[in-house]
């Protein structure tokens, strides 16, 4: 089975295999080695930073008891080290088990084909985090000089779905941990966006924590902040009881001010009924 997205990237043809831990890559026959495990990094451009340790240990036992069925695949670094490009689970897994060696195949990779081979290929699993997912994507559109758009249409995503998760990464990095951390989901963390003040973002974040709140009650609370934040504005006093030539004197007053307003001058005004009198305070700032 080709896969369209390794195709539309320019990665390649490469046919899917039965080992759902893999990246699910089968590669052309190439020599297996074995390479010591501690001279492999782990793949600088894997977009899951939260690893099940459970599940790794589960690995490691099937592992111990059956082998490893498919090597791991790697690309030969400058310095002697390897870089994985396929297979950190397993990798992991064989180091719990503190082996030696590790079977592994070595390809000749470049820097975008590595990355977007472990950006894509993760992209098309469930378990990312939406956190995982967004910096995926950021990190496409930066090796392959994409639009959101372009992007989207490669993926056959919606480009609004790619600029809501993208959006994502402009919150505070602790609100991202606790995505990732799954302290939050990722419909508290889209009410969030809608707080500029990034350290309100984080006492709202620690009452979301704390008092375990639901998504309308994180939209309740920031609607609530909204409006204590937002000044009440003064009602202008009602010409009522007034002869015409007062109304008309004050209506052309207020037009005369809005129409400075529009020229882009931030102007205040304040009105006041007095006893006697109708009041106007106009500033206009010396400095546009």
């Amino acid at each position: 089975m080709v896969r369209p997205l390794n195709r539309i990237f320019g990665l390649g043809d490469k046919e899917a295999t039965d080992d759902t831990e893999s990246i699910e890559e089968s590669y052309h026959p190439d020599e297996v080695i074995q390479i010591p495990v501690d001279k492999i990094d782990p793949n600088r451009y894997q977009p899951r930073s939260v690893f099940n340790e459970e599940k790794i240990k589960e690995l490691a036992q099937t592992i111990h008891t059956h082998g490893m069925i498919q090597p791991i695949v790697v690309r030969e670094l400058d310095d002697g080290r390897y870089e994985l490009i396929a297979g950190e689970r397993r990798w992991r897994a064989v180091q719990l088990l503190e082996w030696e060696n590790v079977s592994a195949i070595v390809r000749g990779m470049s820097d975008t084909e590595t990355a977007s081979i472990a950006l894509i290929e993760n992209l098309q699993r469930e378990e990312l985090t939406v956190i995982e997912e967004a910096r995926a994507y950021a990190q496409l559109l930066e090796i392959h000089s994409l639009t959101q758009e372009a992007l989207a249409q490669r993926l056959g995503k919606n480009q609004s779905t790619i600029a809501n998760k993208l959006r994502l990464l402009k919150l505070r990095e602790e609100i991202q941990q606790a995505i990732l951390s799954k302290e939050i989901t990722e419909r508290h963390a889209r009410a969030l966006i809608k707080v500029k003040d990034k350290t309100k973002q984080l006492e709202i974040l620690k009452k979301i924590i704390d008092y375990d709140l639901n998504v309308k009650q994180t939209e309740d609370l920031i609607a609530k902040l909204d409006e204590e934040k937002t000044p009440k504005k003064k009602k202008k006093p009602k010409l009522k009881g007034v002869n015409k030539d007062v109304r008309i004197a004050m209506n052309t007053i207020r037009q005369s001010l809005n129409m400075v307003s529009d020229t882009g001058i931030n102007v205040e005004t304040d009105e006041e009924d007095l006893e006697d009198y109708y009041q106007f305070t106009i500033k206009i700032p010396k400095k546009k």
